[in-house]
């Protein structure tokens, strides 16, 4: 009776004891990922604001390299994948790690023979890990790839859906997506054999180890060195030992084969735009005269013996209005965009009022000197945030105010929720004509000195233009037309015809007439 008490409260405190490892293991495991799970969110939410950031300071001619498809791949399945990656794969390291130099005191204590023989395993499947990481990084690259062009194809479809319709392409369109669809599935079919075949040789390995170890225990047990509780106990390590390695091979596979994404990621991040980097100047008061001195300028994307501009130099008096008159692709847009700073020239400089365009601050200079062109672009969202879009602490005053200047308040009050209403994805709500007006309000809501209007009166009727150009001309401010209609170019103080990237001739309407030149046969040509 004494024994059987005393083997009773060893079974019940070994069985507390149990309890009590396995109630702080569940705790720490818990813990741990918990911590690590954590650890991953805001690694993807600071990775991917650090990318967004990045991508918004490159220059305009990497977003005409980089399709708009594989940059939203980027920043969402490439972040996500090698953040989960990261703190996944560092979880499981971090277990298997520990758990594997635990099991491996024991077992050294039980065999170190066959200890050896389980730990031989390690680097055969190491050998096989390399190669199928070779084959499978390849493969994961190009499943990427693919699908950053699949959501680039189906956005471009859905997002062009009028044009679609229109030229009755659903059929071509279905096509082209299928290919797509089955050029990733030809991909993930290579990943799937590879991974079967890797997978086959790993079990063999694992066997033929397995039967080595039967055959040398069989031989310790006949001499004495090993005892079959020893073996069993052995065994019961073994296997669990066996898989942490194999997590741990896992682990490095899986970051291997995610180098390329991570590298991908990081080259954006480390990328410096290459244009030059805008100064602090900020004057109070600025005049608005523009200067071309001897501007040349090719597209990046563009042959360098086939420049856009060619020692281009003119003048834009301030409280003028000038006109850009010529053919299509004579240089006109180009000129516009070098205002703009969305390229630099390779030669010669842009001056506004005695300095160059990239001495003054970003945010300046756009404030000051306001786009509108022929087809806008708009975000979705109400009309007040387009109209108001980069803005800080602008008043609904100061909106309704800009809007009535250019005849829009009649419209815009007589929607359902006035300057709160929805314009969809890109204005698609709104017709051409009110969305030139939107961005004729957003413009003028931010009182510029300068305004460059490419076309931006061309969707909107007669006595809209007239009120337009009546209001942009009013405040002594600096007006920039690239047009070609006969009347908006008449009224011009000042034009300026550009042929084949060289200004050809420049003066008034009148001045041009007499000497029936280029500007003369143009309007002849076209304005008649």
């Amino acid at each position: 009776m004494l024994r059987g008490r005393v083997l009773d409260s060893s079974f019940f405190s070994a069985l507390g004891q149990l309890a009590l490892f396995s109630l702080g293991s569940a705790l720490f495991s818990g813990l741990r990922g918990g911590i690590f799970m954590c650890t991953l969110a805001r690694l993807n939410r600071r990775l991917k604001h650090l990318l967004f950031h990045t991508l918004l300071q490159q220059e305009v001619h990497f977003f005409e390299v980089n399709n708009s498809g594989s940059l939203s791949s980027r920043l969402h399945s490439d972040v996500d994948k090698m953040g989960r990656t990261v703190a996944l794969n560092a979880n499981a390291a971090v277990r298997s790690t520990v758990k594997t130099f635990l099991m491996l005191g024991v077992m050294l204590n039980l065999s170190w023979e066959l200890t050896v023989l389980t730990c031989i395993e390690m680097p055969l499947l190491a050998v096989l890990q390399s190669k199928y990481i070779t084959w499978s990084k390849e493969l994961k690259d190009q499943m990427q790839e693919c699908h950053a062009q699949n959501k680039d194809l189906a956005s471009q479809t859905v997002g062009g859906i009028r044009t679609v319709r229109s030229f009755n392409a659903e059929k071509e369109e279905v096509r082209r997506y299928s290919e797509a669809l089955d050029q990733m599935c030809a991909v993930k079919r290579r990943s799937g054999i590879y991974s079967a075949i890797f997978l086959l040789l790993r079990r063999l390995v694992s066997l033929g180890i397995k039967i080595l170890m039967l055959v040398k225990a069989r031989s310790l047990i006949s001499v004495g060195q090993l005892s079959i509780g020893n073996l069993v106990s052995f065994f019961l390590y073994q296997k669990p030992m066996s898989n942490n390695l194999r997590e741990l091979l896992y682990c490095y596979g899986e970051t291997m084969s995610t180098v390329g994404v991570i590298s991908k990621v990081f080259n954006y991040l480390d990328r410096t735009p290459e244009c030059k980097t805008a100064g602090e100047f900020a004057p109070e008061k600025l005049e608005g005269k523009i200067s071309f001195r001897n501007v040349t300028f090719t597209y990046p994307s563009a042959p360098q013996d086939k420049p856009a501009l060619k020692s281009v130099s003119m003048e834009v008096q301030p409280g003028k209005m000038t006109a850009l008159v010529g053919p299509s692709g004579g240089g006109k847009t180009s000129c516009v965009s070098l205002l703009k700073r969305l390229y630099e020239p390779q030669e010669g400089e842009i001056l506004l009022d005695g300095q160059p365009l990239h001495q003054y601050s970003h945010k300046y200079l756009h404030q000051k000197l306001a786009l509108v062109s022929q087809n806008p672009e708009l975000f979705s969202g109400s009309l007040r945030y387009n109209i108001e879009y980069g803005l800080k602490d602008c008043s609904i005053e100061r909106v309704k105010e800009a809007a009535k200047k250019t005849n829009a308040d009649g419209f815009i009050s007589q929607l359902e929720n006035a300057y709160d209403t929805d314009i969809g994805e890109r204005g698609g709500r709104l017709s051409d004509g009110q969305k030139q007006c939107i961005a004729i309000i957003r413009a003028l809501v931010r009182d510029p000195q300068v305004i460059i209007l490419d076309e931006a009166t061309s969707k909107l009727d007669v006595q809209v233009q007239h009120t337009v150009l009546q209001e942009v001309l009013s405040c002594g401010r600096t007006v920039l037309v690239v047009a070609h209609q006969l009347k908006t170019v008449e009224k011009a103080d000042h034009i300026i015809f550009i042929e084949k990237g060289a200004v050809v001739e420049e003066g008034t309407h009148q001045e041009l007439m007499a000497k029936r030149g280029r500007y003369y046969r143009l309007k002849e040509e076209l304005f008649s």
